[in-house]
């Protein structure tokens, strides 16, 4: 009778494979970063920090350069002080926004959930094409000032379809009716007796 073979090798090699394989599977995150652990903007708008706020997801909105324009995105306080941002889009008048501490800030959202704060900012002409780009200066206080070029989109994407300013119609003016002339009757001669 001959003594059981053992199935030692076959057994060796496949932990030897699962070896090489978890080292090789392990080596794709050595040698390439993963993308979902850090910072990233995952909107079409830029994204910057300034101390404790965090503005992201920046964008202007309008229908062509030199028009109406409305500056999308978000400020997200993660302080616990109450800061004031100071925003300015080139060619505007400067906007503060006040931002709670631990609380974000929407800029040119439709239909935000209630928990958000809300502020508008706009400019009376893009300095920027659809497509292009457009300087946005932030500032606090703590952390100073950054200037950052921002996309400058139109509403052809539905997202941003709600966002695209709008002039406001002006009134025309209105004239007094006048009245029609009146004529005065002609006098009537008086029979004479």
């Amino acid at each position: 009778m001959n003594p059981p073979r053992t199935r030692r090798p076959a057994r060796l090699a496949s932990a030897l494979v699962g070896v090489v394989a978890a080292t090789a599977l392990a080596g794709c995150s050595a040698t390439n970063p993963i993308t979902t652990i850090g910072d990233y903007e995952a909107s079409d708008g830029l994204g910057v920090t300034l101390g404790d706020v965090r503005a992201v997801n920046l964008l202007v909105v309008t229908e062509e350069e030199g028009g109406l324009g409305t500056l999308a995105g978000a400020l997200a306080n993660g302080g616990t002080e109450d800061v004031t941002v100071t925003l300015q889009l080139a060619g505007a008048e400067p906007v503060d926004v006040e931002v709670p501490a631990e609380r974000t800030v929407l800029m040119g959202a439709t239909g935000a959930p209630e928990r958000y704060l809300l502020a508008e900012v706009t400019t009376e002409a893009v300095e920027g094409r659809p497509g292009g780009t457009t300087t946005l200066s932030l500032a606090t206080d703590a952390a100073g000032d950054v200037s950052v070029a921002i996309p400058v989109v139109d509403g052809t994407l539905p997202e941003y379809a709600d966002l695209v300013p709008t002039a406001e119609p002006t009134p025309e003016p209105t004239e007094e009716p006048t009245a029609a002339p009146t004529e005065e009757p002609a006098p009537t001669a008086e029979p004479t007796s």
